[in-house]
This record gives C-alpha cells, structure tokens and sequence, in this order.
C-alpha cells in the first residue's frame, strides 16, 4: 500500500522559489521520491498567473490592475503550483506533466471556491498570502457578494452539517458521505450551490445516482461528478435528463460511453438544446460529418461549453491563417480550440517561425498533429527542440514527423536515438518513436543489415 505526499520548500532565490517532492511512501516506511523539475515548476508558474489573470479579468478587473496583483502574489502563485501537485500526483510520480487545459481545470474551480469565501477581498487575499489581508487598506473589489446571497449559502451549508437530536447528520448528508464525500467537499459544493442543501435524497439525489450507475459510472466517481455539476441532482430523469441523453444520442454521442463522456464533463447534460444546436452548427459550417460530430462531442464534451462567436470561429480563422486543415483538427484534437490565441497559440506559432519554419509548414504541422498546441513551451516543445539538433535530421522532418514532441524526451527519444547511433546506421525520425520495441529491432536489424551487404 503506498501513501503519496508532497513537500513544499521555499528559497529565496528569485529564479527557484519552489522545489516539489512527490514521494511513495511504503508499509515498510521507505521512501521513492520524485523531484519535479525547476524548468517545469517555472512553466506551470506562468499557466497559474495566466489562469488567474484571466480570472480576475473575467470578475471585471481589468488588465493593468489583474498584472499589478499577481506581480506582488509570488507566495500565492507558489500555492497555486503546490495544489496542482496535490490534485494530479499521480501523473507526476510516472513524470508527465499537465496540458493547459487540465491545470485550468485543476484551478478556476479552486479560485471559484475562494472567491466564493472571500468575496470581495479576495484580490486583497491573494496579495498577502499566506496572511490574512490588511485592514483598512483599500482593495481591488472583485464581484462584490450579494447580502441576501451569503445567507443563503450560510443557510444552505448550516443545514447540511447540522446534526439532529440523536446527534446525527441529515440522511441526504449521510448518503453522499456514504458515496465517498467527506463533509467538507459536501459544504464546499453547497457554498457553490446553495440549492443543493434542499435536494429531496429519495426524491432528487438518489435516483440520479443510481440511474449514473446503471450507466456505468464507477461508485468512486459519483463524488467527482456531483461536485462539478450538483445541479445534475435537481434535474427530472423523465423529463429532462433521459430525453436530453436521447437528444445527444441523436447527435451521434455513443450511448455505451455515457459513464465516460459524464464523468469528462457532466455539464453537457444541463447545456439548453439552443446552445448545443449553436456548437453543432459550428461543426458541421467546419465541414465535419454528422459521424465525426458523433465522434467530437463524445469524446471532448467540453466543446459545448466554448463559446461560438468569441471563442470557436476566432480559433477556426486563426488556425486557417497558418492553412491548417480545420475539420481535420478539430476531428483530431477538438480540446485545442478551448486554448487562449493570445498565450497559448501565438507563442508556439512564433516559436516555429523563430526556427525557420514557414507558416504553411506549421499549418501542416498541426493538422498532422493536433496536440502540437497543448505542450508547454518552456518544459517540453524546446528542450526536445534542443536535442532534436543533436539527432542529425533535417528540420522538415519534424513537418513530417510532428507527433516527435508527443514522446517522453527520458523515457523514449534519448533511449532510442542513442540505440540508433550506436547501432550506426540511420532511421526515419516516425520510425524511431513510433514502432513498438520489437518492430524497432527488426528495423534495426534490417537496416544494418542492408549495411553489411551494400558495403560488400
């Protein structure tokens, strides 16, 4: 049985304030630890400014001030890091690291959270991290609380860890915790929500999760979807939630991936047919099939959840601008148009431009490989650049190969390249990545092969 904690230590080095351990801890207390990279630990330092930058701006603030507060939020930002290890330490104990996407769905709901419990000081909170915030100092007002809203919510979460006479919790709050919420998470989701307080359990909660169960959907995943759609709970089976599965169904989703495509993003099931028919559109205007509709929604729900005028065809138009094939990309990788142009397409783009390549090729580049735009800059598109001059191929193999920055730089294209030089003939870059550890052999062996007999 293993135990996995993080420490946290801070220097005061501007350049290396935060080093994080991930460690396994053993029965026999013996310990395998992981150090996170400084370089890595410098990246997801920018994507939590970004994600909170945007944060801020989206409560109203606006650019100058959102820039003034995190510049003076070092600790906080630091804390931010700290959580995303906290909330996906497995994926560091096996070395990969996060996608934009999944560290800012690791943290808007965590800065949600605190907004919710600050309210209006919260930029003031984040300023004086860990501290308390200073009294009497004038602050950046962010979404001012509404008076009778915070009763509400007090009301609400009151009510779910109240204790009757016999000194026990209500029957809806025993269920969820049975489910595998601890009492807090529970609070936590009825701040957010405060309707989720007064869900009848016989009549709401449980037929909702039950019917998840009859869909598939593991036991240990019922916390997870609550807590990021409890309004799931307040919706009729009959006459909402099953015709609207129907309705998707229609659209092409596979029925027999429910569990999944809810446990990714159970929102999809709230979403009003409107704005879904408003996506759809949007996909088949791409050019895409009615199959390969079928196809995105079941596997990157999240897509409804973008916004089609400000978000969609902005994206759509950027990626045309490089010639990139976009019915092909958004078949591929549909997550990438959930990315900001500003700080996350751009940088890459200018990245490769830097580098001699062309506009078309880059285009090509990413219709060939669409998670190209996912990849953190500073951790994985230029060290693996860096080595990629070591390998002795030309640049246009990387147009033809772009899936090279999608492979562990430790754990496969250093291994197999020095396997490669060593063995001292010469394959293509798809085929030293790409075959499995037996079909690399055999290319080997043939290669060397076809050596020996052209040198007799």
């Amino acid at each position: 049985m293993f135990h996995t904690f993080q420490l946290l230590f801070l220097y005061g080095d501007s350049n290396a304030k935060i080093c994080i351990m991930t460690a396994d801890s053993e029965v026999d207390g013996s310990f395998s630890f992981r150090v996170v990279p400084p370089t890595l630990i410098a990246a997801e330092k920018e994507e939590a400014k970004a994600v909170l930058t945007l944060f801020f701006k989206k409560q109203g603030l606006s650019n100058a001030v959102a820039a003034r507060i995190i510049n003076k939020s070092d600790l906080f930002i630091d804390h931010l890091v700290s959580r995303l290890h906290s909330v996906h330490k497995s994926r560091y104990l096996v070395g990969r690291e996060l996608t934009t996407l999944e560290i800012r769905d690791a943290l808007i709901p965590y800065l949600e959270s605190l907004l919710e419990e600050h309210g209006k000081i919260l930029a003031d909170m984040v300023e004086n991290f860990p501290d308390p915030p200073i009294k009497d100092k004038p602050v950046a007002h962010v979404s001012p609380p509404d008076s009778a809203l915070d009763s509400k919510k007090l009301k609400a979460v009151s009510r779910v860890s109240e204790t009757g006479t016999a000194g026990k919790l209500r029957p809806q709050t025993v269920y969820l915790m049975e489910l595998g919420m601890d009492l807090e998470k529970i609070k936590l989701i009825t701040r957010r929500f405060p309707s989720f307080a007064y869900y009848s359990l016989e009549g709401k909660i449980k037929p909702v999760v039950e019917f998840l169960l009859e869909l598939g959907v593991p036991k240990s995943d019922i916390p997870i979807i609550l807590g990021k759609r409890p309004q799931l709970c307040g919706i009729s089976l009959s006459e909402n939630l099953i015709p609207t599965m129907t309705f998707f169904e229609n659209l092409g989703v596979d029925k027999k991936r429910w569990a999944k495509v809810i446990y990714r993003f159970p929102a999809l099931l709230t979403y009003s047919r409107q704005k879904v028919k408003t996506t759809v559109d949007f996909l088949y205007e791409m050019g895409l099939s009615s199959e390969d509709v079928g196809k995105i929604l079941t596997r990157c729900p999240t897509i409804i959840s973008y916004n089609v005028k400000d978000k969609l065809w902005p994206t759509a138009e950027y990626f045309r601008s490089l010639g990139a094939d976009v019915a092909l990309l958004l078949q591929r990788c549909p997550q990438t148009f959930g990315l900001s142009i500003e700080a996350n397409l751009k940088p890459v783009t200018e990245f490769f431009l830097d580098k001699g390549y062309t506009l078309e090729e880059v285009g090509t580049m990413i219709s060939r490989y669409g998670a190209l735009y996912t990849f953190s800059l500073v951790e994985n598109l230029i060290p693996k650049w860096d080595f990629f001059l070591t390998m002795d191929y030309s640049k246009s193999e990387l147009v033809k190969f772009p899936q090279y920055f999608g492979y562990s730089l430790k754990e496969r294209i250093k291994p197999r390249f020095a396997v490669v030089k060593e063995s001292g003939v010469k394959l293509l870059l798809n085929q030293v990545l790409s075959l499995s550890s037996r079909d690399f052999e055999k290319a080997l062996r043939r290669k060397m092969k076809k050596q020996l007999t052209d040198q007799v």
